[in-house]
């Protein structure tokens, strides 16, 4: 079957950075659903549309196609005294990047510094502002259930998805650890 609108593809993925160094290695394959979704990058889209299982390929996606470019503005210092103890250096926390404004989305700001009385946070995604090799190993394609056409996103390999009663988000994020 080769992939297009509504099938969901699962995909094993190495990603680096531009000069080769490893960043991440999939355990498992990255499952989304093809056709605009959202469920991976639109250059990865593009390169996969019309393959079959067993293709192979490695793109480079610049930062603007990726995680965006790395953005000084979403770079705080705060007080130390609003975060909890004990505080290090990589925690992650969310918030808005300028408090009180309502329309803006939320962000997950690193600690990237703690000083006695100051915390710095970055809200840039940890990637943002590099170029990404990604190589692509197509796995499996299958069609996409109505279900999945619907909440617009891939329930699994299988098309089969764990039920958890307390959530209500139907967003589905099926992208893999790099966001």
């Amino acid at each position: 079957m080769k992939i297009a609108k509504n099938t969901v593809v699962s995909v094993a993925y190495k990603l680096s950075d531009a000069q080769g160094n490893l960043i991440e290695e999939s355990d498992e394959p990255m499952v989304y659903l093809h056709g605009g979704y959202d469920g991976t990058f639109p250059k990865i889209e593009e390169e996969l549309d019309g393959r079959e299982p067993g293709f192979q390929t490695q793109i480079q996606l610049e930062p603007q196609d990726a995680f965006g470019e790395y953005d000084p503005d979403l770079v705080k210092v705060e007080p130390r005294n609003r975060f909890p103890e004990p505080l290090e250096v990589g925690m992650q926390f969310e918030g808005t990047p300028e408090e009180g404004d309502e329309d803006v989305d939320s962000l997950i700001y690193t600690v990237t510094d703690v000083a006695e009385d100051k915390v710095v946070l970055d809200g840039n995604h940890p990637l943002a502002g590099m170029a990404l090799r990604f190589a692509l190993t197509v796995k499996e394609v299958r069609e996409a259930t109505q279900d999945e056409i619907e909440h617009e996103h891939a329930h699994g390999a299988d098309g089969l998805e764990v039920i958890d009663e307390d959530d209500d988000d139907e967003t589905g994020d099926s992208r893999p650890t790099l966001h």
